[in-house]
């Protein structure tokens, strides 16, 4: 079972038991955190999409950890003027893993068409 979630305007696939990098949540380490956005839901072959979300649906996920990512150099250059400028990032990011993935919502109905193609 895998579920395309929403998580701080990012989109993750993710499943039990999944450790991901996502950007800093305003949450304490070891604190659950639930995710409502949950755009897309498979669960062993029957998927269910959200339009724009799964009603109902939800991803359970731990804190584990608050930490920076790896430094990015931003260089930049004009030939010929003399104009250089180097900065440095680091993105203020938090590990988490994920707990369960809580199912919802109606299954999909057939269509008409199918419907009438039954008859």
């Amino acid at each position: 079972m895998y579920a395309i979630v929403e998580i701080a305007g990012q989109q993750f696939k993710v499943s039990k038991d999944l450790k991901v990098y996502v950007h800093r949540l305003a949450a304490e380490e070891g604190a659950k955190v639930s995710f409502d956005k949950v755009l897309l839901l498979d669960d062993n072959g029957n998927v269910t999409l959200g339009a724009p979300a799964v009603e109902g649906a939800s991803v359970e996920a731990k804190v584990l950890q608050h930490l920076k990512g790896d430094k990015v150099i931003v260089f930049k250059k004009k030939r010929r003027k003399g104009y250089k400028k180097k900065n440095g990032h680091r993105q203020a990011l938090t590990q988490i893993v994920i707990e369960g993935i809580v199912g919802g919502g109606a299954k999909k109905k057939a269509t008409k068409k199918a419907e009438a193609t039954e008859e």
